[in-house]
């Protein structure tokens, strides 16, 4: 019994470690890059 306790208490004590961590995320920027051909224009029903 007393070691499922000391694991609980280990468990639950990594756990609030991981929930406060604090340290600086890394951001990413995504460029899209420009389209590769141009969709063609509507010049009417037929032509």
């Amino acid at each position: 019994m007393s070691k499922s306790i000391h694991f609980l208490a280990a468990v639950g004590f990594v756990a609030t470690l991981a929930a406060c961590d604090n340290s600086p995320k890394e951001e990413y920027v995504v460029v899209e890059p420009e389209p590769i051909s141009v969709e063609p224009a509507f010049t009417g029903k037929y032509k």
